[in-house]
């Protein structure tokens, strides 16, 4: 007999006698496991790097602070209007708090089961005859039936239920996460577009003048019909450019109301004029392995591990038997007025189990499930960790370059503006081909067009990179009044989330309700 059960009463011998004939869990595991057979669950490791590939680079910053409202260091009050805009109104934003509520229901529900699982009030009345003689039954009564949780069903079946609810709630905060970055790139897509279609507008003035100019030579004959074709035909490919930069203005602004909760419209109009939003060249990025606390994804794909983990011992408690005390209590009396008398009263208790002796195939094959499905959950949990890395990772190169891709198109588009400046009173004096200032002219425009999308770029860079990071899912402590008002409260819903030990420094949300 093992040590830990020398002195027990013969209660616990009979328990320990169930534990070593029928399932696979030690009586010593089964008491570490605080009275539940079956594995407890124990976070997995996860493939983590030390450093980012660009460490070294000067515009990194590892603070462990990365800022929430991260939108704000592009310093744009439009941009942050349509952020909290977004944030109160997105309705899938809205699908995904519902969804917590449903996980906060099933979590009640699962922890009801730990009580009496049945409680039956009964009565009727019946008129029964035979042989000529009829008589009155009157009746009343309440049964109860519970099965008492030994093997730790019920209880990891609260645990798997409060994974859940946090899974939930992690996904809302990914819902979240996803929005806040959507809206910022909507909206630097719908500056960028501005700035290309003011800088198109301007050349597109100049080249219509030039082609005024040169339709007056041809006339003179100074010119060729081949060189003011050339012109003619760089006019008309920069004029359907701005025609094509206009349905992708359009289209984002539809994107952008879509995001915002409301149909459709001419968003444009209503932001009016705007530039690209200028993007800090620095970057606050803490470490690889804060994305195990900060990407809401990671800690939702940990959370659905853990609730799987449990389903492990749920199965295992089906190979043990299932044990239960029923009771019921009760009147009956011919007629009414006796029925609630000392004499009327019955009832009965005593304990029971079942114990399903001959399916333990099924059973089995059932645990084997489950383990194979607790891998699955645990390679996707650490799929998903190393996709964040990659995301961070390309979001820095991205965000890196696309600096030094700005400053070089600004360079490139300088040179170009010089050389159209130098030409263009010589093009008027007649002592310039005319068909050189057409090229040099339409190189100008697509430097300028290529320098705005690269600034554009840095701001869309810095948007990923924080996306990536999982930034701005903490400012859904705000949002719960709006969810609150959904449900008709009109406060936040009782909807939180035990961190595990390493997510302790995590912002929680309001607690769950008991």
């Amino acid at each position: 007999m093992n040590r830990e059960l020398r002195g027990k009463p013969p209660l616990a011998l009979a328990f320990a006698a169930v534990l070593l004939l029928g399932g696979c869990t030690s009586p010593r595991e089964y008491l570490n496991n605080g009275f539940k057979v079956g594995p407890n669950y124990s976070r997995p490791q996860a493939p983590v790097a030390e450093h980012w590939i660009d460490e070294a680079d000067q515009r990194l910053r590892e603070d462990s602070q990365i800022p929430c409202r991260w939108w704000t260091v592009l310093k744009d009050p439009v941009l942050d209007g349509l952020i909290v805009q977004a944030s109160t109104q997105n309705l899938t934003l809205r699908q995904a708090g519902f969804r917590i509520l449903e996980s906060r229901a099933q979590l009640g529900i699962a922890r009801g089961e730990v009580f009496p699982q049945q409680q039956t009030m009964s009565g009727g009345y019946d008129r029964l005859g035979a042989g000529g003689n009829f008589l009155s039954q009157w009746n009343w009564g309440f049964t109860l039936a519970w099965e008492l949780d030994f093997w730790g069903r019920f209880r990891r079946a609260v645990q798997a239920a409060d994974a859940q609810l946090d899974a939930s709630i992690a996904g809302y905060d990914d819902v979240l996460v996803t929005l806040l970055a959507d809206v910022a790139n909507s909206y630097v897509t719908i500056r960028v577009r501005q700035e290309q279609i003011r800088l198109l507008d301007e050349n597109i003035a100049i080249q219509q003048f030039v082609l005024t100019v040169g339709e007056e030579r041809l006339r003179a004959g100074t010119i060729t019909s081949v060189d003011v074709d050339q012109v003619r035909s760089n006019l008309l490919q920069n004029q359907a450019q701005r025609e094509q930069l206009y349905v992708s203005l359009r289209q984002t602004s539809d994107a952008l109301s879509i995001l915002l909760g409301q149909p459709p419209r001419n968003l444009v109009e209503e932001l009016g004029a705007g530039s690209i939003p200028a993007a800090p060249t620095e970057v606050a990025v803490g470490i690889p392995a804060d994305l195990l606390r900060r990407r809401p994804d990671v800690r939702r794909a940990e959370r659905r591990v853990a609730a799987q983990a449990e389903q492990i011992g749920i199965a295992t408690a089906d190979l043990y038997p299932a044990i239960a005390i029923h009771g019921s209590l009760g009147y009956q009396a011919q007629n009414l007025s006796h029925l609630f008398t000392s004499d009327a009263f019955t009832g009965s208790v005593g304990p029971s189990f079942r114990w399903d002796l001959l399916n333990y195939g099924r059973l089995a094959n059932n645990i084997y499930f489950q383990n194979a499905a607790l891998g699955e959950s645990v390679a996707f949990y650490q799929g998903t960790v190393l996709a964040a890395s990659a995301e961070v990772e390309d979001g820095l190169v991205f965000f890196l370059r696309a600096q030094e891709r700005a400053r070089l198109y600004d360079q490139s588009a300088a040179a170009a503006r010089s050389a159209v400046d130098a030409i263009q009173g010589q093009l008027l004096h007649g002592r310039i081909d005319y068909n050189q200032y057409a090229t040099i002219q339409q190189t100008l425009i697509q430097t300028q067009t290529l320098a705005a999308q690269a600034h554009g770029d840095i701001a869309f860079g810095l948007i990923q990179v924080y996306r990536a990071l999982g930034g701005g899912w903490e400012i859904r402590q705000a949002n719960w009044n709006s969810l609150g008002g959904v449900t008709g409260q009109g406060a936040a819903p009782d909807a939180g989330t035990r961190p595990a030990p390493e997510l302790e420094a995590v912002p929680k949300p309001p607690a769950k309700s008991e």
